[in-house]
């Protein structure tokens, strides 16, 4: 009986005899502590608490460096890319797989990106958009303005693709259509290519969402674009989609005479 009272004592009464003590006088400071101190406590803990979630998102965002440059064969993205690159001319060809270099930006800050220029054949862009667009901090989607208004159908279905792609990311990356080519004579306007874009998505998203679902039930991307029941609009997304005019081929051979200082200035803003 003596054994057993002493484990008694040792398990219970000790224990919390020995604790007891420190666990009234903790009660009672908590009790005799000025509220106003509390407030200010906990105030800043959360701002430590935001600023440990802000760096997190920061070091996530800052690991995206890549710009993918996509569009259909011919638009000018190979030539863009040389051009952004070196600031020369260079005669291109269809590729069949992707290219990638660093490019420093234009900035105070000295940053720099990694350039991606995808394949734009039917049969190969949306496999190259797969495989990078997870590490996508921008995409260009570059239009041949001179030659938009027989390939519009073609444009619009492949773009339609690309911003589904993009809103279904964790990371939402910063889109541009470089409307290429404006040193032809018959190029397009940014201006008119949004419209008739808008107008042909509006039509595409019409006939995507009365298609019958696909079999893929991985799938999470939206079911269509824009606001259901209204006319589509590039403003109606969760992205924000740009417009700009440029020119890769503006003068054969001359370092300096390409028009792409709006795309420099973008790329310099989003790096």
């Amino acid at each position: 009986m003596a054994s057993a009272d002493l484990h008694r004592e040792a398990d219970g009464g000790g224990a919390g005899g020995t604790f007891q003590p420190y666990l009234d006088s903790l009660r009672q400071e908590l009790q005799q502590t000025d509220p106003t101190l509390l407030s200010v406590v906990v105030a800043v803990l959360a701002v430590l608490l935001t600023l440990v979630f802000w760096k997190l998102i920061r070091s996530r965002r800052s690991s995206q460096r890549a710009v993918l440059l996509v569009g259909l064969c011919d638009s000018g993205k190979t030539l863009l890319f040389v051009r952004l690159l070196t600031g020369l001319y260079r005669d291109t060809q269809t590729s069949i797989t992707d290219s990638s270099a660093v490019y420093r930006v234009n900035n105070n800050r000295g940053n720099s990106l990694t350039l991606i220029d995808l394949p734009g054949h039917e049969s190969l862009r949306l496999q190259f958009l797969e495989r990078f667009k997870s590490s996508a901090r921008a995409i260009v989607f570059v239009v041949d303005s001179a030659a938009f208004q027989r390939e519009v159908k073609d444009v619009a279905e492949f773009l339609y693709q690309v911003l589904i792609d993009s809103m279904g990311l964790k990371n939402t990356p910063s889109f541009l259509i470089a409307c290429n080519k404006q040193d032809i004579a018959m190029a397009k306007s940014a201006k008119l290519i949004q419209q008739q874009l808008e107008k042909e998505l509006n039509t595409l998203r019409v006939t995507r969402s009365a298609a019958p679902s696909t079999l893929d039930s991985s799938s999470t991307a939206p079911a269509q674009l824009g606001k259901k029941g209204k006319e589509f609009e590039f403003s109606q997304l969760a992205l924000k989609v740009e417009f700009l005019e440029c020119s890769a081929k503006a003068g054969r051979g001359d370092a300096g005479s390409a028009d792409i200082q709006d795309l420099e200035k973008w790329l310099a803003k989003i790096a």
